[in-house]
């Protein structure tokens, strides 16, 4: 991380108890100079970085005498110190004689509450600034309710900057007694409250002289008297990273114990599955255990040979973790781009990545009021309570009882960024109740009745490239073939099993994936199936191949280009679209993301409907004809 550095921890500070802690609040409320004057206090500043630090503040504050701006302590980006923010979370570890501690500055600008989510993901307790001119603001309100939502349930209110209030009682009781309600109705247990003037120090690691009326302790004695870690679940749980095989004598699962303890002899099982076994060897870096418990890395021998792999979970035999593969969940939205429901991204969980979509979003919350609010997508820092599906069962845990199990992230399929962290609740009773039932006369057996190969050929482009013509006449070819054929347009769609969706990038992506769906079972039942729809977006159409085996399925990109598709413009929608009649309009006012890798790519502009329809029957025919003689 840039503009961070967390020390190595010798062996005296590692009989400290250990306290992870976060600093947060609006931007300008003074994270930085505190955390950077908290480090000088404890004396934990290295001579050599205290003469830096004095050169520096000489530099950028001239007019400043001998003042030490502590915020260059911490704030170690040049874009930090040119603008005065902090951009990036910047880790420090730090000890007194009481206790070691490791502590997030997480930035307060609202375009960065991703960064400060990662801070506090594994922090135990909260230091939170606000700024003694102006109160509580949006961003303070945020913070503290992503930290709320992420489990930190104590809370340090530092009211700052009460030199430019001359150090007035009645505004810091007014902020405390307002932050108090805050918190309070977020469940967070403890909150203390302490009033400080950062650059001088007064109440960060000594008592102040210029507040003679606040008699509490200061920011480091209530951090030193902090709890430390909180509870832990009981039940021993740990997810395989990787499995440890470095020759034919030795096979090992390595990971790091999540949850409870685990003892040679101990029955285990490894889930999602039912496989059982016992524990025969407990390997660790520095050698062998008897027993080993939570936060402890580990390579867990068995005494059989079971099929385990990265992304399982190896857990107590006789109170296993849940498994579902559907949830409810709360969602914080990271990504630029809105969350669309039923959009397809990688879900990660532990050690283990599945597809997933939010089938649903329930409402989203106001974090100013907490109030709940109806919403078809979430924008970047939105939080919402929502239905996720994975495409596969997992073991897991609630995130209110074990975070590494209870806690997820959401990646883009297209471009790998974390678009969502998310926190489980409970699965869903429908996850457990619906079952796969067996049936005799399979896929394999329908196509043969047909003597073909079935296909879905997924024409797209956009409105007026001439998809639906080109597919009309490859399925009018087809079957004059003999094939065994079925055409889903998608305009006809929309009369039926869609007419319920418009055209919002919500409908839309829910729109391709009930059409996926419906020519999934068609391709099932042993037929050719030809789409013909716009499908603009690069992920829906990934979604949509991904139902298929490899062999099923041919994207034919009908490349015609807007110029000419609002030259024919055969419905009149371009016309529509120009005057403002029509939103949401593909190539006008929404986009299309061109394919970019097609299986059959089509010139449309400037060749007869039925060139195009011979060059795809030609493909179609040289394809089946491969795969008869394989």
């Amino acid at each position: 991380m840039a503009a961070s550095t967390v020390s190595a921890i010798t062996a005296a500070d590692a009989d400290k108890s250990l306290l992870r802690f976060i600093t947060c609040g609006s931007v300008d409320d003074g994270k930085s100079t505190l955390l950077g004057r908290l480090l000088y206090d404890a004396g934990t500043v290295p001579d050599d970085q205290l003469a830096a630090l004095a050169r520096d503040s000489r530099r950028l504050h001239a007019d400043a005498g001998d003042t030490l701006d502590f915020a260059l302590l911490t704030d170690g980006l040049d874009a930090e110190r040119e603008q005065g923010i902090t951009i990036d979370v910047a880790y420090r570890y730090f000890h007194t004689a009481r206790r070691s501690f490791i502590v997030a500055d997480c930035p307060g600008h609202e375009q960065y509450t991703r960064n400060m989510a990662t801070g506090a993901s594994n922090a135990e307790l909260a230091v939170v600034l606000v700024d003694a001119r102006k109160g509580l603001l949006p961003q303070t309100r945020r913070h503290t309710y992503i930290c709320s939502l992420l489990g930190i349930r104590q809370v340090v209110l530092a009211v700052n900057k009460m030199d430019l209030v001359d150090g007035d009682e009645a505004v810091y009781r007014e902020i405390s007694e307002a932050y108090r309600a805050l918190a309070q109705g977020l469940g967070i247990a403890r909150v203390e409250c302490l009033p400080v003037i950062a650059p001088g120090g007064d109440n960060v690691g000594t008592r102040s002289a210029h507040m003679p009326w606040y008699q509490g302790p200061s920011l480091l004695e209530l951090l030193e008297s902090a709890d430390a870690a909180p509870a832990r679940a009981a039940d021993f749980r740990m997810p395989v990273q990787w499995v440890n095989r470095p020759d034919q004598s030795f096979r090992g699962y390595a990971g790091t114990i999540c949850g409870g303890r685990v003892a040679k002899g101990d029955e285990v099982v490894v889930q999602p599955g039912l496989q059982r076994a016992r524990i025969e060897r407990i390997v660790t870096a520095d050698g062998e255990l008897d027993s080993a418990g939570d936060g402890q890395a580990v390579t867990l021998c068995l005494d059989r040979e079971l099929d385990a792999s990265r992304g399982d979970v190896i857990a107590d035999a006789l109170r296993p973790a849940p498994v579902a593969d559907q949830f409810t969940c709360h969602l914080l939205w990271l990504g630029d781009s809105a969350l669309l429901p039923n959009r397809a991204y990688w879900l990660k969980l532990g050690t283990r990545t599945v597809n997933a979509r939010v089938m649903a979003i329930k409402h989203k919350v106001d974090v100013n009021s907490q109030a709940r609010l109806a919403a078809r997508h979430l924008e970047l820092n939105e939080v919402g309570y929502c239905t996720l599906g994975l495409d596969e069962e997992v073991a897991f845990e609630a995130y209110a009882d074990n975070r590494t199990l209870g806690g997820f992230i959401l990646i883009d399929r297209q471009n790998n960024a974390t678009v969502a962290c998310g926190m489980l609740d409970f699965a869903l009773g429908r996850s457990a109740n619906v079952h796969w039932q067996h049936v005799d006369i399979d896929k394999s057996v329908r196509a043969a009745s047909k003597g073909q190969q079935p296909l879905c050929l997924w024409f797209t482009g956009l409105s007026g490239a001439g998809k639906s013509t080109v597919a009309n006449l490859v399925e009018r070819r087809l079957h004059a073939l003999g094939c065994h054929t079925y055409l889903l347009d998608g305009d006809n769609v929309r009369h039926g099993i869609n007419r319920d969706l418009g055209f919002t990038p919500e409908d839309r992506v829910e729109n391709i994936r009930r059409i996926a769906e419906v020519a999934h079972l068609m391709v099932d039942a042993g037929l050719i199936v030809l789409v013909s729809v716009i499908s603009p977006y690069r992920s829906e159409r990934q979604s949509a191949r991904e139902l298929f085996a490899a062999s099923e399925f041919m994207e034919v990109f009908v490349d015609t280009p807007l110029e000419e598709c609002e030259r024919r413009d055969p419905k009149g929608l371009y016309r529509k679209a120009r005057a403002g009649a029509i939103r949401n309009f593909t190539g006008i006012d929404a986009p299309y993301e061109r394919p970019e890798a097609p299986d059959i790519h089509l010139a449309g502009a400037g060749r007869r409907p039925e060139e195009l329809a011979e060059q795809v029957v030609a493909r179609i025919v040289a394809t089946l004809d491969g795969g008869a003689d394989d």
